[in-house]
């Protein structure tokens, strides 16, 4: 059964769709990413799936509930950490815990082994009377995981969870992601990254509104159209400039110190740049084709602006 279920989902503000006709499924016991731009829709999916917005039409079914027909319901099984998740500073680690388990009528009975399990699993356990405003940023993320996860949802939402977080405290949080999906729980995940991306077993590329591609990060990189050659030069800035003037702009970019040309005559296109940048006084370094990066096929896929499926579940 699939845990997550959308058809032709969208949410207008003012006559925009925030989200476009989103259709797609997400399997019992599998992390997926939404993967975009801030402004692409992700925040707004989550809401709609969560039942905290009504769509303006579509309709989704979340853990074999209708987020329009059976919204309280769904709350029962569904846990949501949004980006500005409700900790309450003043309160201990403990106290916030105990607060949210509260919220959802988890049973006095029982709810000690919960509490104290999730402690333990989030690392928090020494923690335990510190004050939540006093805490890490990548310790807050885990304090709101364990409060989102207090009353055991079979699927959970999380909003970009490791934005701004150091990449130790995000190594950290996603090791905790991967432990939960062996309880089989379903993840339902937003992220700017590309590199957390890769994590997923599946993703879903948004770019205004819709979903560009879907499939496993692997299928999603097959879609990339044409080769992409590495240039390393003296002076990546200026070469990036100068490329674009000899190159669809949108084929160019710079990634670090490196600056990618996506090509279909890798070849000829390896002595074209050669002499452009010679010419304008810049040393080549090196040139070499790569693999593309889910970044390099985020850029291609909306460059070309074609709404693509990669066969998979979806």
């Amino acid at each position: 059964m699939d845990a997550i279920r959308t058809e032709k989902l969208t949410k207008s503000f003012n006559g925009l769709n925030a989200v476009d006709g989103l259709t797609l499924s997400v399997a019992e016991g599998e992390i997926f990413g939404l993967v975009g731009p801030d402004g692409a829709g992700k925040s707004t999916t989550m809401r709609l799936l969560t039942a905290i917005l009504e769509p303006t039409s579509g309709e989704a079914w979340v853990a074999g509930y209708s987020i329009v027909h059976q919204a309280e319901a769904l709350k029962e099984d569904t846990g949501y950490m949004s980006q500005r998740f409700g900790l309450y500073p003043d309160l201990t680690v403990m106290e916030n815990i105990q607060f949210y388990a509260d919220i959802y009528g988890v049973p006095r009975k029982g709810r000690e082994e919960i509490v104290n399990r999730l402690l333990g699993f989030s690392h928090l356990t020494p923690f335990k009377k510190r004050q939540a405003g006093n805490l890490s940023g990548g310790m807050k993320q885990k304090l709101g995981l364990a409060c989102a996860l207090i009353h055991t949802p079979k699927v959970l939402f999380l909003d970009e969870p490791t934005n701004g977080v150091d990449p130790v405290s995000r190594r950290d949080f996603w090791r905790i992601l991967y432990q939960l999906l062996k309880e089989k729980v379903t993840i339902f995940v937003s992220t700017a990254y590309l590199d957390e991306a890769e994590r997923c077993n599946r993703i879903g590329l948004m770019h205004n509104g819709q979903i560009l591609a879907l499939g496993s990060p692997e299928e999603v990189k097959q879609l990339m159209k044409g080769t992409i050659l590495e240039i390393r030069s003296s002076h990546p800035r200026r070469a990036t400039a100068r490329l674009r003037e000899h190159y669809d702009s949108d084929s160019v970019g710079l990634f670090g110190d490196r600056v990618h040309l996506v090509t279909r005559e890798p070849g000829q296109d390896s002595e074209r740049v050669q002499k452009i940048l010679a010419g304008a006084g810049m040393q080549v370094l090196g040139i070499r084709p790569i693999d593309p990066s889910l970044e390099d096929v985020f850029i291609s896929v909306v460059a070309e602006g074609k709404v693509g499926s990669v066969h998979g579940h979806g």
